[in-house]
């Protein structure tokens, strides 16, 4: 199956859905928590998801080191050769490893079908929380892409939620438009030049064109992301980056200010330097704020 564009934010998508579907399927059918779990108490319950799902490529198992210590189950073949396979360097062993949880992968090229396909895994631990083994099943991607289908109010909601960020990201575009217009105009009002050259005047023009290029900014990565779709290969992304990006505007602004304050006040009025400063301290409060929000939401997504 050759993937496109679509596809892939289909899939991103429905992704809860699907991990939510196939972790109905392990807790139903795998034994978990139990005394004295065993490889042979896991394998039929393995089987049989096997045999529910019609159109899933294989189902096996590996020990807690990431070894394959079972065949591959297919659907009309069973794979010995797969035993001994070391594949704890693949994303289904460790993050479900890591995780403690169900997992399902990104799409992948199948090295049994060399069609695209997603594989959920599930931790089993027996009753004393010692990792035991690792159930894997593999799935063609567009069965998945079935499973994640979404319903006409899902479709609905997304389409809204589509052109509403659309109106706001050109309606922000505006915005950025009218302080980069009402920036340059400063220059000419103001007459700055070499030899008329006052700082209150450019800092008042910087923090216009500064707070039209944040919003700018801001703009383009709600169409990006949003609106076009594109996929977000970063470590801090989606509302997580949107976020950032605005407390970032709010953050240069503030210190533009802050310090067009500190030289006005220097200048004019010493004693109401300590405004000023105020100013300094709540732009440092917020940057130690927006340090702590990237710090945990980059762990959350690691994981």
């Amino acid at each position: 199956m050759k993937m496109v564009p679509s596809d892939i934010q289909d899939f991103s998508q429905g992704r809860t859905k699907a991990r939510a579907y196939f972790c109905y399927l392990f807790s139903k059918n795998i034994p978990n928590r139990l005394p004295s779990i065993s490889k042979e108490m896991v394998v039929p319950r393995l089987l049989k998801i096997k045999a529910d799902l019609e159109n899933l490529d294989g189902v096996y198992l590996l020990d807690p080191q990431g070894v394959q210590i079972s065949p591959t189950y297919r659907q009309h073949l069973q794979v010995d050769g797969d035993i001994g396979k070391i594949l704890a360097d693949r994303a289904y062993y460790y993050r479900a490893v890591r995780e403690g949880r169900c997992t399902i992968t990104d799409p992948y090229p199948s090295l049994m079908t060399g069609d695209l396909c997603v594989t959920a895994s599930q931790p089993i631990y027996d009753d004393s929380g010692t990792l035991k083994y690792i159930a894997c099943l593999d799935m063609p991607f567009d069965e998945v892409l079935k499973i994640t289908h979404l319903n006409t109010l899902d479709t609905f909601f997304t389409k809204l939620f589509r052109y509403s960020y659309a109106l706001f990201a050109f309606a922000l575009i505006a915005v950025a438009l009218l302080l980069f217009v009402n920036g340059i105009q400063s220059f000419f009002v103001y007459e700055i030049s070499a030899t008329h050259f006052e700082a209150k005047n450019v800092f008042e023009a910087t923090i216009l064109l500064t707070l039209s290029l944040a919003i700018f900014d801001l703009a383009k990565t709600l169409i990006e992301e949003e609106i076009m779709g594109r996929d977000r290969e970063h470590n801090i992304s989606g509302p997580h980056k949107t976020m950032v990006r605005f407390l970032g505007s709010i953050i240069i602004a503030l210190s533009i200010e802050a310090l067009m304050l500190v030289f006005k006040f220097a200048i004019t009025d010493p004693e109401k330097l300590m405004y000023a400063m105020y100013i300094v301290g709540g732009v440092a409060m917020l940057l130690i704020g927006l340090a702590i929000y990237i710090k945990f939401t980059k762990l959350k997504i690691d994981q």
